[in-house]
């Protein structure tokens, strides 16, 4: 007997899309980068253990490896192609640009995630010290090691008042 499918609608990037016949067992990944053609979202290890995954549910970070696809509908969804503002080729999102000048990745898979995830730090404002943001980005992990560079990309932009949504440091942190 074949798999039921479902019809869910997905808002991504700002964007409406229709997916007819979707298995109800698709991860939201999968949808992204199979049904939509979004593969800037990483596949990783599959098991929420990497971060390569990491997207913006309503503004909040999860793992779109763990998460099934009809149960965002209505969400609104931001992968890596949605962050930059319109014309985003022109010009990145500052995270994106803090990235390239402190050199924050090196072979660039685990980036995608490693930005997305700290686009939801800095508007959950966890970014009151670099050991701080460690701690909040420690779901995502970098095979090649540029843990220091990301957590000064990070602090960089926390300090910029570029970022949509991003909240003050508390009184007393820098």
């Amino acid at each position: 007997m074949p798999a039921q499918t479902l019809t869910a609608t997905l808002h991504v990037n700002g964007r409406e899309h229709a997916l007819p016949d979707l298995d109800p067992r698709t991860t939201l990944l999968d949808a992204l980068r199979e049904s939509l053609g979004l593969t800037g979202t990483k596949k990783g290890c599959g098991l929420g253990h990497c971060g390569a995954c990491t997207v913006l549910a309503d503004g909040r970070r999860i793992l779109s490896c763990m998460a099934l696809a009809a149960l965002y509908e209505g969400r609104e969804i931001t992968t890596i192609e949605g962050l930059a503002p319109e014309g985003g080729a022109a010009r990145p999102h500052p995270l994106q640009q803090a990235f390239v000048e402190r050199d924050a990745f090196q072979c660039g898979y685990c980036t995608p995630g490693q930005i997305m995830s700290a686009a939801g730090l800095i508007d959950e404002g966890r970014t009151g010290s670099p050991e701080e943001i460690r701690e909040f980005m420690s779901g995502n992990l970098c095979r090649c090691g540029a843990y220091a560079n990301i957590v000064a990309a990070v602090a960089d932009v926390a300090r910029t008042p570029l970022v949509p949504g991003a909240r003050e440091p508390e009184q007393g942190r820098s």
